[in-house]
């Protein structure tokens, strides 16, 4: 995450793709140390082992795509930042190797397209920009009603690319591997446009998305890190810390007495933030047949409510739809009061404007941080942990108080700490024939509507099963 803005920016331009073979072969090459890399202590946990499910299906139609009898969409889920060294090992490492091992015939080297956030270049450097652009990746931005250079790319790309393009429906990281976002449109709706392209151009490829489901486990349980870990929360917000004695199942249960009484912490220190310098209200929740994690879970919502309801006031952006959708909107809206597109050029602008500019983006950035507090826990249940009291979930749990206790120590986001090898499990679904469902949609523009709304259904409903424990 970049450092606190005081000054307004330039646009954020558009990058268009580049594909460069080279750097993708580089890439490819430096993969596995790229991999060990990610494993020092102050950048997130790295990845020591990837496999795959069902995989033959997936190189099966990379054959088809080449010989120019399909045309298909990686859809794939995206819990983590690590996802897209999963997917670059799949197709770089897993999909040729099992192509061999079948005789599936492909050409090297086996890539994809692919589309990014835009912002992921503010908070980890242009070069990330220069990278993506030669490894074919199209930039998109969130929130935006339309993105119209994105849009226009990934359709274009889709249809008459080399390589076939890759789309993480859900828009971003939850941080949960276990829990699937509610999906974004985008990816039925590019699939039915490039039938229709198809269409129009008299081709007879059939039109494919296959869900691919990403998976993380940690190597070794790290329940010592995890203990670390809450007991550092602990600290930061002003809780006394509580050792660890008990073993198995008694010390998953004091753990997550611990959760709890963490997070009721902290929901209520920004209770009380929220009412003395934003004077809302937040009326006592009293019931005594409620568990409390569920009272919790319904004042973190009221509480991710009043934040973005601060920053929506302040953008005047309307408060419509889901906490997702909300968080992108205010994102768009921030970007847009920051990296000015109605400014020509800043160095020329007189004192007096460009410290009217510098204000503008500077409280901007102030008032977006309500929102990336909200857009932290968008994915956070009463029972993720309760129902399976996993390792995993423990520490993705935590790791999104730490994500909010650093956001609010310092606008720097340090690199998440380490606690412990991880192992990424990739399971490929059945791919999904979007031709008949757009032939079952043609008469009239709600038909399309809806065909689009059913696919994307369909497509979380796949998402989720390839991911089940």
């Amino acid at each position: 995450m970049p450092k606190s803005i005081h000054s307004t920016q330039p646009p954020l331009k558009f990058i268009p793709q580049r594909h460069n073979p080279f750097v993708v072969k580089v890439v490819s090459w430096f993969l596995p140390l790229i991999l060990r890399v990610r494993t020092r202590p102050w950048l997130p946990a790295g990845i020591v082992n990837i496999e795959a499910k069902n995989a033959e299906g997936l190189a099966k139609l990379y054959h088809e795509f080449q010989a120019g009898k399909v045309r298909f969409l990686i859809a794939f889920r995206h819990p983590e930042v690590e996802d897209p060294l999963s997917m670059l090992y799949l197709l770089s490492r897993i999909v040729p190797q099992l192509a061999r091992e079948k005789g599936i015939n492909l050409k090297y080297p086996v890539h994809s397209h692919f589309m990014y956030e835009r912002g992921m270049t503010l908070w980890a450097g242009n070069w990330l920009g220069w990278l993506f652009s030669r490894l074919g990746g199209v930039p998109i931005r969130r929130g935006r009603r339309v993105d119209r250079n994105a849009i226009q790319t990934a359709r274009e790309l889709f249809a008459n690319a080399e390589m076939p393009i890759a789309i993480a429906p859900e828009g971003g990281t939850n941080g949960h591997s276990s829990i699937v976002s509610p999906l974004e449109p985008g990816v039925a709706q590019l699939g039915f446009w490039c039938v229709e392209d198809l269409k129009k151009a008299n081709r007879e490829e059939q039109v494919f998305i296959i869900p691919i489901g990403i998976k993380y486990s940690y190597v070794n349980p790290p329940w010592q890190k995890i203990d670390w870990l809450l007991s550092k929360l602990e600290a930061d917000s002003g809780l006394p810390m509580t050792e660890i004695s008990a073993n198995g199942k008694e010390q998953e249960g004091i753990l997550y007495q611990r959760v709890l009484r963490l997070a009721e912490y902290l929901i209520s220190e920004m209770e009380e933030f929220y009412r003395r310098f934003y004077h809302q209200e937040f009326p006592e929740i009293i019931s005594s047949e409620v568990p409390i994690n569920e009272v919790l879970i319904t004042r973190l919502h009221r509480l991710m409510d009043t934040a973005l309801k601060i920053t929506e006031k302040y953008f005047n952006v309307q408060s419509q739809g889901n906490f997702i959708d909300r968080c992108r909107r205010l994102e768009d809206a921030g970007w847009n009061y920051i990296y000015r597109d109605d400014i020509a050029d800043i160095p020329s602008l007189p004192p007096f404007k460009r410290g009217l500019a510098d204000w503008v983006a500077e409280e901007a950035d102030l008032k977006m941080q309500h929102m990336r507090i909200a857009e932290s826990f968008v994915a956070v249940t009463a029972d993720y942990i309760l129902e399976k009291p996993t390792p995993e979930r423990f520490a993705e749990t935590l790791l999104l108080m730490f994500d909010m206790l650093s956001r609010i120590q310092n606008s720097t986001l340090p690199g998440r700490p380490r606690l412990g090898l991880k192992q990424s499990m990739i399971s490929v679904g059945e791919p999904i024939n979007v031709n008949t469902r757009w032939e079952n949609c043609q008469g009239n523009k709600q038909a399309l509507r809806q065909g689009v709304s059913d696919l994307t259904q369909d497509l979380q409903v796949m998402l989720e099963g390839l991911i089940k424990d």
